[in-house]
């Protein structure tokens, strides 16, 4: 069963992106594709990303160099979503400190497209390795995209516990789905590109990418479309080991602050 082109194969390549195809049917039938307007293009495009490399792999037809330059094109589009998501990600975590969150959102747009062209260039002009070389640049750009997305994630989670900023819970379980897959992924991809491994040991970190993603999926539906009983469907962030201090918090509130009026002041003199 744990084999490429198995049942369970081509059920957890194809399973995910109809999920959420049809997640992003529903936010558009309720009305809430409004408020996720970027999550919701990530989900259209990034799904048919790649049941459109799941076509390319399955129709015989398809030649070996067709197939991985429609990966290399669902590749950069997913990556150039993802990042545009997370900008968004911080702009919402940061919205009360208008100059932060907007400041915030421009770098990682801009560093994310920077990273992805870059790689994609060096990719490209790399020397041939024994192998197709389109293959080995495809891998080097994935594993780029996943390491990038993984530092950027941290850093928001780690900044929103510094200064105990509450989280929108639509926008929590997104990055919560983001951050699982792009660590799970990232870690595979490390084990894979340095550990020796056999093709019967690889195939199965393939099979956990894929079940990662599909319980990711499981995640957006349940935190996007299920209820919360809090009125105020806000996730409180985390607190730091110490224990909650009311003046240390509002101290770090007063950083915020100070630094938002300043960005503003430097912005607009």
């Amino acid at each position: 069963m744990l084999q490429a082109h198995s049942l369970l194969w081509h059920y957890l390549w194809i399973a995910p992106n109809l999920l959420l195809l049809l997640l992003a049917a529903t936010l558009w039938r309720r009305r809430i594709r409004e408020r996720l307007p970027v999550f919701w293009a990530f989900a259209v495009l990034s799904s048919l990303g790649q049941l459109a490399v799941y076509a390319a792999d399955v129709i015989p037809t398809i030649t070996p160099a067709t197939f991985w330059k429609v990966a290399w094109a669902s590749l950069v589009v997913d990556g150039a979503l993802k990042f545009l998501l997370i900008g968004e990600i911080f702009e919402q975590v940061f919205g009360r400190y208008g100059s932060i969150a907007r400041l915030g959102k421009s770098i990682i747009r801009a560093l994310g497209a920077i990273l992805i062209l870059t790689a994609t260039l060096a990719a490209a002009l790399a020397p041939q390795d024994g192998r197709f070389g389109i293959v080995s640049g495809a891998y080097m750009l994935d594993q780029t995209i996943y390491l990038v997305e993984c530092g950027f994630l941290l850093f928001i989670f780690l900044f929103a516990s510094y200064f105990h900023l509450s989280w929108a819970r639509p926008w929590f379980g997104i990055t919560l789905g983001l951050s699982i897959s792009a660590c799970v992924h990232l870690a595979a991809w490390a084990i894979l590109a340095n550990g020796g491994l056999p093709d019967s040991k690889r195939v199965l970190f393939v099979f956990l990418n894929m079940a990662t993603y599909h319980a990711c999926v499981l995640i957006w539906f349940f935190y996007l479309l299920i209820p919360h009983s809090v009125s105020e469907n806000v996730v409180p962030s985390a607190r730091l080991p110490e224990g909650p201090n009311p003046l240390a918090e509002a101290a770090r509130e007063g950083d915020l602050e100070v630094w938002n009026r300043e960005l503003e002041r430097l912005i607009h003199p």
